[in-house]
Order: structure tokens, then C-alpha cells, then sequence
């Protein structure tokens, strides 16, 4: 009988873990930085961030934000067609004959603009990260 309640425990501290309610500098750099935002769902990113994963207006993102509020980054999903030629073009050199299945925008506090792009070539399925001028960074 201990080993069910266990196991409903340790289900219910996880979720609880990744959902939750930011500190009030984190909610109100948010609310500053994103006053149109819907659909708000937070979560902790590690011990030191906090991330929220919202809409604005029909369009995905997330944003980090550090324990202080400070922004860390933003992420906002664009369709395939919106990535720069140049991160297109670096990606189909490198992964010939792969296909772009996804992309997000990043914009960074400390790193700057770069682009996220999902690939998959044949069954293998890749993400990967450059920057406005193709060069890659993950």
C-alpha cells in the first residue's frame, strides 16, 4: 500500500516542480515585457530561471526570465519560409538533401538574434542553432 502513494507523490511533486507561480519580479518584468500575452503557462526552467510559455495573439513563444526578472531570451515559432536565406542555406550545405521542418526566432539577452531550426534527414531527427549569418552555434 506505501508503494502507490509513493509513486503519487513523487507524480504530484514533479508536476507541481514544473508548474507554478514565478516570483513577483518575474511576473511583473512579464507582464511589462508582454502586456498582450494569452494562454500564460509558467514553469521552472532550473533553479535560476523561470520560463513562460504563452501566445501572442495566435502565434507560440516562450520567454526566460532570471530569479531577479531580468529577460534572459525569447523564443517565438515562425513558419519555415520566415528564416533568413542565410541560415536556410548553411543548414541545407551542411545536412544535404534534409528537410527544415520547423523554426523559431531567438532573440537573446547575452547572445543576440539567431534561429532555430528542426531538421530530419530520413528518420533522424536534429535541432539546431545559428546565427543571422549561418554560422552555427549548436
Amino acid at each position: 500500500m506505501k508503494k502507490p502513494i509513493l509513486i503519487i507523490s513523487i507524480l504530484f511533486m514533479a508536476i507541481t516542480m514544473k508548474a507554478g507561480t514565478p516570483p513577483a519580479a518575474v511576473s511583473k518584468a512579464f507582464a511589462q515585457k508582454f502586456p498582450t500575452a494569452t494562454d500564460v503557462k509558467w514553469g521552472k526552467e532550473n533553479a535560476s530561471e523561470w520560463e513562460a510559455e504563452f501566445k501572442l495573439k495566435t502565434v507560440k513563444n516562450s520567454a526566460n526570465f532570471s530569479l531577479d526578472g531580468t529577460w534572459l531570451e525569447t523564443e517565438t515559432e515562425i513558419p519555415v519560409s520566415e528564416l533568413p536565406a542565410s541560415v536556410s542555406s548553411a543548414i541545407m550545405a551542411k545536412y544535404p538533401g534534409c528537410k527544415i521542418t520547423g523554426g523559431d526566432k531567438i532573440e537573446s539577452f547575452k547572445k543576440g538574434i539567431m534561429y532555430e531550426a528542426d531538421i530530419k534527414t530520413g528518420v533522424i531527427k536534429k535541432e539546431v542553432i545559428l546565427k543571422v549569418d549561418g554560422t552555427f552555434t549548436k
